[in-house]
């Protein structure tokens, strides 16, 4: 079990999908959206134009409403419609972004998984209030989840496009070539996964660049049994597929300029 201290939960509503295994605050929500809400946000981020996509080496990645200034600044400015509904309102209702300062998420990263791909354990770094909101669309993914190596207080970023909307990396024991990880979380499609407090500040997550999941089972995945279908995975492996994640979290310092620049402020 990763041992970090526990802080205040979310709201009681969260109460029941709270991953228990897991200390501290982790919160997995199945079927958060529909497979039909699904099918809408694949088709939609597959015609985003192709100059708004960001490829890197293990994935290619957008950032909405833009990416963040040098200084970790977000260019205010709405979301499109996409990301907005029906995530934003339902996160509403459960009160995930309640003690946010905009009370509700200001930027979305999404990012692409072709099978084989991942991303380095890394942290999301101080730009964000300490809370993010994950939803998974197409295919199947492990989270690990990292203790920071004691002592260890260096950060690496991940890469340059990384480094613009926040998300910073540090580096925790390695064997084998990849750190170890304390635990383990699978990530079902249309799935939700909610991490906050100090999960979220003292702890690091990674996705290894692999085409199978194995050792998937109560024993080795803290959140199996919140699972909306453990069954499927019941053979202890799942091949990935493609799989794009949609991540909101509220960045703290904005700038209306923003909406000037971007075109959507009053002309």
């Amino acid at each position: 079990m990763c041992s970090v201290p526990e802080t205040e939960r979310l709201s009681e509503s969260l109460n029941s999908f709270r991953i228990h295994s897991l200390l501290p605050n982790f919160y997995y929500i199945p079927d958060f959206i529909t497979a039909a809400e699904e099918d809408s946000l694949l088709r939609s981020h597959i015609q985003i134009p192709s100059n708004r996509w960001v490829s890197l080496s293990h994935r290619r990645l957008q950032a909405h409403p833009s990416t963040l200034t040098p200084k970790n600044t977000l260019l205010a400015s709405p979301l499109p419609a996409w990301l907005t509904a029906p995530i934003i309102p339902r996160l509403e209702r459960l009160g995930v972004f309640e003690d946010a300062p905009h009370r509700s998420p200001n930027h979305v990263l999404v990012n692409e998984y072709r099978p084989g791909e991942g991303i380095m354990p890394h942290e999301d770094g101080g730009a964000y209030h300490p809370i993010v909101a994950t939803v998974s669309l197409g295919g199947v993914a492990v989270l690990d989840v990292y203790e920071k190596a004691d002592g260890n207080d260096s950060r690496e970023e991940v890469d340059a496009e990384d480094r613009d909307v926040g998300t910073t990396g540090t580096d925790g024991e390695k064997r084998n070539g990849r750190p170890m990880p304390c635990a383990r979380i699978l990530q079902e499609p249309r799935s939700l996964l909610i991490t906050t407090g100090t999960a979220y500040t003292d702890l690091m997550h990674g996705i290894a660049e692999i085409d199978v999941d194995e050792n998937l089972d109560s024993k080795a995945i803290a959140n199996w049994g919140l699972l909306g279908d453990a069954a499927k995975f019941e053979s202890g492996s799942s091949r990935r597929d493609t799989r794009t994640s949609l991540t909101y979290r509220d960045v703290l310092k904005t700038s209306k300029v923003g909406s000037r620049i971007l075109g959507t402020g009053k002309k």
